[in-house]
């Protein structure tokens, strides 16, 4: 025998370990696993990491856990239009957030609901003002019209029977 076949079997133990493990050796190399491994390593990883290191797949803080659903789901516009509703009397006023009321916000039209004509009236005059104070808020053209409604008016149907397009509580006062 050659030196190198003697000093192969100086370092064989008799388990047969060493015989196993490079038997494991040789074959992991060569497995699909092996393979994709080789070449992600040669491509650099996009906040994958896998081991020890921090990924997606470890927990996260809530906040970002949260700007990212918001994100995904494209909620961010509504969030800060409810976030306007919430502040409402600090955007416009106590005076003017007494009277009105923001009922919905829908492309760029956000409808405003008074308890008086003359509120209503008040808030036509103030619109522009309103627009531009809660573009600042929201971002540029986020509101591009405010729809001012007013008091809802009490009705003069009563019963069950009605005539379309008749004189209305006039005739009852007769």
């Amino acid at each position: 025998m050659s030196d190198d076949a003697s000093e192969e079997e100086v370092e064989r133990s008799d388990d047969g370990l060493d015989l196993a493990r490079a038997i494991t050796r040789a074959t992991a190399k060569s497995t699909p696993a092996a393979r994709a491994r080789r070449r992600t390593r040669d491509k650099p990883t996009r906040g994958r990491v896998t081991g020890a290191h921090p990924d997606d797949r470890d927990p996260q803080l809530l906040d970002s856990t949260l700007g990212r659903l918001v994100a995904d789901h494209g909620w961010e516009l509504d969030l800060r239009v409810h976030g306007v509703f919430g502040r409402w009397a600090e955007l416009v006023g106590d005076d003017v957030a007494a009277h009105c009321t923001p009922e919905s916000f829908a492309d760029g039209k956000l409808v405003v609901r008074t308890d008086s004509t003359a509120w209503a009236t008040q808030l036509r005059l103030l619109a522009p003002t309103v627009v531009r104070r809660l573009n600042e808020e929201l971002g540029h053209g986020t509101v591009t019209v405010i729809d001012v409604l007013g008091p809802h008016l009490p009705t003069w149907k009563k019963g069950p029977r009605s005539v379309r397009d008749g004189r209305g509580p006039r005739d009852t006062y007769g």
